[in-house]
């Protein structure tokens, strides 16, 4: 069988691919452009072709052509007729619908339909007729105000077309922003090739069809340096959108150490401190404020306030539904989203697309890996047994009573022991989702702890610590899923997450994959409770690292007693 055409296209638009197929590498990699990882189990593998995903294909230059004559020359089976027809379909409808501005765009803007009759279909659907001035039927015109300009596409993009934005954007007050060409420390500063094709993916010499759009790429390849970049081919006020204090606080030295920006040009918009100046950095915290359910967000207005060329929406996927709802208001401002995953939990995948712009470039994680970017891993999932007098509980416990009981499962703690020691003298975090199980290891182990609670200043200096290896292992609650700059970090050990989150496997795992010093590679464990819930939450969260090329070794928790790790960082 291993011979044959490894893949087999279904019907429902998915598609399944073999793990011990010869050309399985191969296969996984040209998938990963145009389709998403559904499942993920030991020997097939199950992947599915959506319109999102085929809509962020083509934003990227990939074409109906080339997606179906791969899929052609490696399926087993054939293409079945449907497949061909939907993914014709989809690609067809991109650049169907396009925005464009009326004069300066300050009155009136246009939307333009190829297919006039398609849009004569669609305006049956009341909220979107209800967003035009005026409609000239027989060219496939439409005309709105731009205020309107977010509302149009999202409505669209609900009804099954993209919109291609070609309105242009406002310049915004003009801030030269130059590159330094050496850090404060004096270390030789200049951009990676693929950090510099993802700022002209993105800007695209400030045409028209540039300056929106979603950048997405690992934890730890410089995402960050990719917005500096941005930032500096616009060369205008800046608006930064962080996922928390920590974050903002690392843009700031990222600003100062990376470009020749001075400390009375950024300002820091927090619960601390309101400056707005040529360069703003807040928090997505901070923005969705309000004393009061029934009240309105106190700062939405932040958007507004300044005369911003740009706002970078930093972890773009964790972005807050309010906040979609003030992007789609300023859609005449460039807009650069920067995730590691474009994988939203709560399915608004379409609304980055939309609203702050479809994916302009990717880098697959195993390449970057491959080229030394980021740290080689090995990733585990550790089974640890339930005693039986636990199990009979969780038995009769609810099946949310039952992911708490198997997360906090006390006989993870003899694992955790055992990897501690195994990897003793290493940078540990130790990740948890449960406050009440890291305030007992936090006691067990007598290492410091980190959470939400912390207050920033002390969070910091005990990040510091761990930098300059006075601190080797940190207890961390969610607070350590992101925006925590601790390039020396080459263990990761999850006691516990939450519940399926894709999203926030690959952040964990991110934590780890900053390029060593010594050239070493990195470790990720998953400790999980055999045969519950909590080992079935895990597959999911697993799925999106099993496309991007990683594999989990899976240990019994008796193992590491033995001496039993994985030292390799070879991928499967």
């Amino acid at each position: 069988m291993s011979s044959e055409r490894a893949l087999i296209l279904q019907s429902d638009l998915t598609i399944v691919l073999e793990t011990t197929h010869p050309g399985f590498e191969s296969m996984r990699n040209g998938l990963l452009p145009f389709a998403e990882l559904v499942k993920s189990p030991e020997y097939l593998h199950t992947y599915r072709v959506t319109p999102v995903s085929v809509w962020n294909a083509a934003a990227t230059g990939l074409k109906a052509d080339q997606v179906l004559e791969f899929l052609e020359a490696n399926a087993r089976y054939g293409v079945p007729s449907n497949f061909e027809s939907e993914v014709h379909t989809w690609f067809d409808r991109c650049g169907l619908f396009s925005l464009h501005r009326v004069g300066d765009g300050s009155v009136e803007l246009r939307l333009n339909c190829a297919r006039p009759a398609v849009l004569r279909q669609l305006l049956h659907d009341p909220d979107l007729a209800k967003l035009f001035a005026r409609v000239d039927e027989a060219s496939g015109q439409a005309w709105f105000t731009p205020g309107r300009r977010g509302l149009v596409k999202e409505r669209l993009i609900r009804l099954g077309y993209p919109a291609e934005d070609r309105a242009g954007y406002v310049d915004g007050a003009p801030l030269e922003i130059v590159l330094r060409e050496q850090t404060l420390e004096g270390n030789a500063f200049d951009l990676r090739n693929y950090q510099q094709e993802a700022v002209e993916a993105f800007h695209r010499g400030g045409s028209e069809i540039g300056g929106s759009g979603t950048i997405v790429l690992p934890c730890g390849a410089g995402k960050t340096v990719v917005g500096l970049a941005a930032m500096a081919a616009v060369g205008a006020h800046t608006l930064v959108l962080t996922p928390n204090t920590v974050a903002l606080r690392q843009w700031r030295s990222e600003l100062l150490d990376k470009t020749a920006l001075q400390r009375d040009q950024i300002g820091e918009y927090s619960g601390e401190s309101k400056e707005i100046l040529p360069v703003t950095l807040t928090t997505y915290q901070i923005l969705t404020y309000r004393r009061r359910k029934s009240e309105e967000f106190l700062h939405f207005d932040l958007f507004s306030r300044g005369d911003w060329g740009l706002i970078i929406y930093d972890e773009v996927h964790l972005l807050p539904a309010p906040v979609f709802r003030a992007t789609a208001e300023i859609q005449a401002r460039r807009r650069l989203g920067l995730t590691a995953t474009l994988v939203r939990e709560d399915g608004k995948e379409d609304e980055v697309f939309c609203l702050i712009g479809p994916k302009r470039y990717d880098a697959p994680w195993k390449d970057l890996e491959r080229r030394g970017f980021i740290a080689a891993v090995v990733c585990s999932e550790v089974r640890v047994p339930f005693c039986e007098e636990d199990r009979i509980l969780y038995l009769a416990a609810s099946r949310r009573a039952r992911f708490r009981m198997a997360s906090e499962n006390i006989a993870k703690c003899d694992a955790l022991q055992s990897l501690l020691r195994r990897h003793a003298g290493s940078r540990i975090l130790i990740i948890g989702q449960y406050l009440s199980q890291l305030h007992d290891y936090h006691k067990l182990l007598e290492v410091p702890m980190i959470t939400g609670k912390m207050p920033n200043a002390e969070r910091e200096e005990l990040y510091q610590a761990f930098r300059e290896g006075r601190e080797r292992v940190l207890l961390v609650s969610k607070v350590g899923n992101f925006a925590i700059d601790l390039p020396d970090a080459n263990v990761a050990i999850q006691i516990s997450g939450t519940f399926g989150s894709r999203q926030e496997e690959a952040q964990r795992l991110g934590r780890i994959l900053r390029p060593k010093r010594d050239g070493g590679g990195a470790f990720f464990y998953s400790l999980v409770t055999e045969g519950t819930v909590d080992q079935e939450y895990a597959e999911k969260r697993q799925r999106f690292l099993t496309e991007q090329g990683y594999s989990y070794a899976i240990l019994p928790a008796e193992a590491l007693q033995d001496g039993v790790v994985p030292t390799s960082t070879k991928s499967n």
